[in-house]
């Protein structure tokens, strides 16, 4: 995740990569290519190939279906063995990059510390890199999608650019489910869990719905409904301010106050 560089001193920029399309873009005969340079061959490779190839797929609407088209790339989403062969077709991508990069699946990431003008030079060559790199091998990245983030104040905030576009700048994003700001500050996020396990969401949909409102259950519904809500990857994100743990805290104690007024219905 970003928070790679939260123990950098200085600044850094961070741009967020979103591939078009990623598993259905994987061309099956350059996946089976880098199967075998990685040294899977022999049966494997010839399941894998059977398991890709011959696919067929419609379009399906209001009762009206489109002839059948051959699938002639793409990993099957859903399936376990999907994304461990996308990992294997994109393991490559930061071969020759200078600034740091980090994948999950089809969320990448290049960050790097920045602190002159040669820095930012440095993550656009990586940044364009990249790009080389999805051409070759048929990929493509949604560059509408694609962001950057200047961490921390006193930043130079260089532009970066791909396919002839500037990146937009966004102060928070997103990380795999955390939303990351470009302070470093975790308040967001803690709001954003706020408001998931509060009133508005599985607080208030237990308070509608459930009513048999015995202790143990009820206990148990807030310990699997509610609290990963707000707990989702909390050690990465744990609230130092003392607002903000306030802030998560009035979940459990509004939960309690709602306990107290079920058992005197």
């Amino acid at each position: 995740m970003v928070t790679d560089v939260i123990n950098q001193k200085g600044s850094a920029d961070v741009i967020f990569l979103d591939f078009a399309k990623a598993f259905d873009k994987v061309p099956h005969m350059r996946l089976l290519a880098k199967l075998q340079a990685y040294g899977i061959d022999g049966q494997v490779v010839r399941w894998v190939a059977s398991w890709l190839k011959g696919r067929k797929q419609r379009v399906c609407l209001d009762g009206y279906s489109s002839t059948w088209a051959d699938v002639l790339s793409g990993i099957p989403q859903g399936s376990a063995l999907g994304p461990l062969l996308f990992l294997i077709f994109i393991n490559d991508l930061e071969d020759d990059i200078m600034s740091a990069v980090l994948k999950f699946a089809d969320d990448t990431k290049i960050f790097r510390k920045v602190t002159n003008t040669a820095d930012g030079l440095q993550l656009q060559r990586d940044l364009n890199r990249l790009c080389d790199w999805a051409d070759k091998w048929q990929m493509e990245f949604n560059v509408a999608k694609c962001k950057t983030m200047h961490l921390r104040s006193g930043n130079m905030k260089h532009d970066y650019s791909t396919e002839g576009r500037q990146l937009d700048v966004v102060v928070t994003k997103r990380d795999l489910g955390v939303i990351i700001s470009s302070n470093l500050k975790v308040a967001e996020h803690c709001y954003e869990a706020y408001n998931k396990a509060n009133t508005n969401s599985m607080l208030g949909l237990l308070k509608r719905t459930v009513k048999y409102r015995n202790q143990e259950m009820m206990v148990r519904l807030y310990k699997s409904l509610v609290r990963p809500q707000h707990e989702y990857s909390s050690p990465v994100w744990s609230p130092h301010y003392r607002k903000d743990k306030l802030l998560l805290e009035r979940v459990q104690q509004r939960f309690t106050l709602l306990f107290d007024d079920w058992k005197s219905l």
